[in-house]
């Protein structure tokens, strides 16, 4: 059984083009808070990262932001960076992703771009890697990750993907169940499942 304590979550600094994404990331960290988690986050103010952020604040949670110190002034402003718990400013990318590791128990991608999918594939690698067996969740809001999640399937059925009973992300379509979805996934950690068993439909 893995303990929960913190949940790092990758999203857009941009709020996409559909206010159910905004919806969600505010949704995602009022749960984190009030289940009495700790956010961990990429420190941003602005789109969906500053949403989860702001969910969690407004809800009494713990958060710590953690950005690197070339994007201070691209995703953040100075006022809202003031009301985090913690701020970490790295010197770059890389040292941002492995303190966002270090401090984090679970992981959670909400829809994002680019930066947010390298990130959460870099942690589905380390656990094929056996670097670690955290928790991963894809937040399907509106089957954003469907087009992903074909791709791991496919890359599996291909072969690709080695030591595939360690990378086995959860996917939940609902944000308000992505809490339990982490906490029953972590005292199960000893269950091996693939991708496609794993599905959510709370």
């Amino acid at each position: 059984m893995n303990t929960i304590r913190s949940i790092c979550v990758y999203c857009g600094s941009s709020p996409g083009r559909d206010d159910v994404y905004l919806k969600a990331g505010h949704t995602l960290g009022h749960s984190i808070a009030e289940s009495g988690l700790h956010l961990i986050y990429g420190g941003g103010t602005k789109g969906i990262m500053g949403a989860v952020s702001d969910g969690a604040l407004r809800a009494g949670g713990k958060v710590t932001g953690i950005i690197p110190r070339f994007l201070l002034n691209k995703e953040a402003t100075e006022a809202a960076l003031g009301r985090l718990d913690e701020l970490i400013v790295t010197d770059n990318m890389h040292e941002r992703k492995h303190i966002m590791f270090e401090k984090s128990d679970a992981f959670v991608a909400l829809p994002g771009g680019i930066g947010t999918v390298e990130e959460i594939v870099e942690i589905m690698t380390w656990a094929q890697l056996g670097r670690h067996r955290k928790p991963m969740v894809f937040a399907n809001v509106r089957d954003f990750w469907k087009p992903m999640l074909t791709l791991i399937e496919h890359m599996r059925a291909e072969g690709f993907v080695h030591s595939g009973h360690l990378v086995n992300p959860l996917v939940v379509d609902k944000v308000d169940a992505i809490v339990p979805a982490i906490m029953t996934a972590a005292a199960n950690v000893d269950s091996p499942q693939g991708v496609s068993s794993v599905i959510e439909r709370l």
